[in-house]
Parts: structure tokens; C-alpha cells; sequence
């Protein structure tokens, strides 16, 4: 495994995660957040320090993402493919997950639940299809 070329991917990947998250809570479903925040009386908007520990572990995310994809690799062969399923693993465990159980916790609704556990769906693909073209075994 070449781990020199796993923190750069991941790096593309956990950026490409980022931006996403901020399009998604910061600009298409903003408002019906803040919405349901102040019904059940949360903070309306993140913290500082709640933002700074988001995004660094997105990129920390990103990095286990493209590591992942290396070490499926020798199995599953280089490509989009094994990018996908690289994704797909991450996206089962971080977002399906955590969101229902979340969700479920804090009474979200249906429909910002689906939307959310979608949007990560394309967005963990795109970044595994990103972070997995800058790895290369040697």
C-alpha cells in the first residue's frame, strides 16, 4: 500500500465531502433545519468549535475512504468499481446508519432524514471516485 498517496486522495475525497455537507445543511435544507432546531429548542446555527471538529474529521473521513479503496484494491482491482464499493461500505456505516438511529433520537423528519441519507449516498461515491484516481500503488 502506498501511503503516501492515501493522505493526498483522502484529502481530495474529505474536501470533496466538505463541500457537500456545506451545500446540503448550509445552503438546500438550511432553513428547514433551523426550523426544526428552534421547535425543539437547539441551537439554530453550529458552533465554531462544532464547525472546526466537522470539518476536520470530514477530511479524516476522506482519508479513511481512499484507504479503504486501497485495501480492497489487490482484491477487487483498481478503478470506479472498487471506488464504489469502497463508498458504499463507508456510506452504510456513517451516514444510513448514524442518520436513522439519529434521526430516530431526535425526532427528525422523514423527509429530511431521506434527503440527507441520499445526498450522502452521491456524495461519498463521488468522493471515493475522486480521492481513488489520485492513489496509485507505486
Amino acid at each position: 500500500m502506498n501511503y503516501g498517496r492515501v493522505i493526498p486522495g483522502g484529502l481530495v475525497a474529505g474536501l470533496i465531502l466538505n463541500i457537500g455537507e456545506f451545500v446540503l445543511n448550509g445552503v438546500l435544507l438550511h432553513k428547514a433545519k433551523v426550523e426544526w432546531a428552534s421547535l425543539h429548542n437547539f441551537p439554530a446555527e453550529p458552533t465554531p468549535s462544532f464547525m472546526v471538529v466537522a470539518i476536520g474529521l470530514t477530511f479524516v473521513l476522506g482519508i479513511v475512504m481512499v484507504w479503504l479503496y486501497a485495501l480492497i484494491r489487490p482484491r477487487m482491482g483498481p478503478g470506479p468499481k472498487t471506488a464504489i464499493v469502497a463508498a458504499l461500505v463507508m456510506w452504510f456505516g456513517v451516514c444510513f446508519y448514524c442518520s436513522i438511529i439519529n434521526g430516530l433520537v431526535l425526532q427528525q423528519p422523514t423527509n429530511l432524514l431521506l434527503i440527507g441519507i441520499g445526498w450522502c449516498l452521491g456524495e461519498y461515491v463521488i468522493a471515493a471516485i475522486a480521492g481513488a484516481w489520485l492513489y496509485k500503488e507505486v
